[in-house]
């Protein structure tokens, strides 16, 4: 057996698993906090879809004082994280409960953050920059696919199109709670996106160059398992319980490895799209996926075989060549049959526009330097091409 290289694994110190946990939430925060005063971040579209109101429910027979910020949006500028926190300190907040997508995680952490200490946002930005400490933390997903509830990384978009990530050990909750139930409602679409989001964390984790490690290996594979497996039954009939807890156990598992085995090229090509486009992040990691996949089997080959026999099984006497192609096919059928779009033309990406993505995708060393195989930009162009 070689030797291990040297790793640190960090992740949430608790991970509640409960179908319906969130409409006993002020009961959960009750046992396991002091704080009396509670700022819940979330966005409008989780108070429309009537998700809010048995937690608020809970929170008021608890006694806990609730102050409600819903203004969260995708791709969220600098303004809605100050504006939270400005929010948050009016209201004299004590404990901070993100409940929503991963734009809603991330602006709770980081308010969670600056209340914590009078760093400037503008500071925090990079890796391991943030240097105070951060209020207690709560993080509640209604989608699976970010797994923000157990990362150390807040993403915001900082000025008209280029997103910034935080990471820092602070960004951790104190508790993660999945709560399935709160996935019921989520629209196809929107389930076939943040699923395959997440799928694209599992993977890139276990081919990240530098800090892929057993844990994160382990979490990786497992989570693929899971949402491999799930994918189109959750795709297909949204209220399938069965399919909706493991899909949003598996996102939360790609979250810990990702967290310490960093995503690469998928992530730092779809962030322009993001940027440009507004295309959702999880839709802009699967229209990436399939064009970067290939690029790297050059390198990444023997452990693509490896994740093959994680969705198909494993299959005596194929080779490794042979495995890592069908690991490729395999997400590929099942990005197909989850309904979501396919090419960057059917989300309103625009040929011309294609250099400029390229470039803006450059900015995003942080994750290109986890890529198997060198990303320059020639190259992306010819991916987002490949991908148009």
């Amino acid at each position: 057996m070689s030797l291990l290289n040297t790793f640190i694994f960090r992740t949430v110190p608790t991970i509640a698993v409960e179908w319906a946990g969130a409409r006993r939430l002020g009961e959960i925060l009750s046992e396991s906090f002091a704080a009396r005063r509670v700022m819940l971040v979330t966005d409008m579209g989780v108070r429309h879809a009537g998700l809010l109101d048995p937690v608020l429910a809970s929170l008021d027979a608890s006694g806990l004082a609730v102050t409600i910020f819903d203004q969260v949006v995708a791709d969220p500028p600098e303004a809605i994280v100050h504006a939270c926190a400005e929010k948050a300190r009016a209201a004299g907040t004590e404990l901070v409960v993100g409940l929503g997508g991963g734009s809603s995680l991330d602006i709770a952490k980081l308010c969670a953050v600056l209340m914590g200490s009078d760093q400037p946002l503008a500071e925090m930005y990079g890796i391991g920059k943030v240097t105070g400490g951060r209020l207690p933390l709560v993080l509640i997903p209604t989608t699976a696919g970010t797994g923000s509830e157990v990362t150390n990384i807040s993403v915001i978009t900082t000025g008209e199109t280029t997103k910034m990530g935080v990471v820092s050990p602070q960004l951790y909750g104190d508790l993660a709670l999945l709560d399935a139930e709160l996935t019921l409602g989520l629209p196809v679409l929107h389930t076939a996106a943040t699923g395959i989001d997440a799928m694209v964390h599992a993977i890139e984790a276990y081919t990240s160059k530098f800090k892929k490690n057993p844990l994160s290996d382990t979490l990786a594979r497992e989570a693929l398992r899971l949402l491999g497996g799930n994918l189109i039954a959750a795709c297909q009939n949204g209220k399938d319980r069965a399919a909706r807890e493991a899909m949003l156990l598996g996102a939360a598992l790609a979250g810990q490895a990702f967290a310490n085995s960093p995503v690469a090229a998928v992530h730092a090509l779809a962030y322009p799209l993001g940027g440009h486009y507004h295309v959702p992040h999880g839709l802009s990691n699967a229209l990436m996926l399939g064009p970067v996949l290939r690029y790297n089997m050059a390198a990444a080959a023997p452990l693509y075989a490896e994740l093959s026999d994680v969705l198909l099984g494993p299959r005596p006497g194929r080779d490794e060549a042979v495995r890592s192609q069908e690991f490729v096919a395999e997400m590929e059928r099942l990005m197909n049959e989850s309904g979501a779009p396919r090419r960057l033309r059917d989300v309103g990406v625009t040929d011309n526009s294609l250099a400029m993505l390229a470039s803006d995708a450059m900015k995003q060393m942080r994750l290109l330097v986890n890529n198997p195989v060198e990303v320059t930009e020639a190259d992306a162009l010819a991916l987002y091409r490949e991908a148009f």
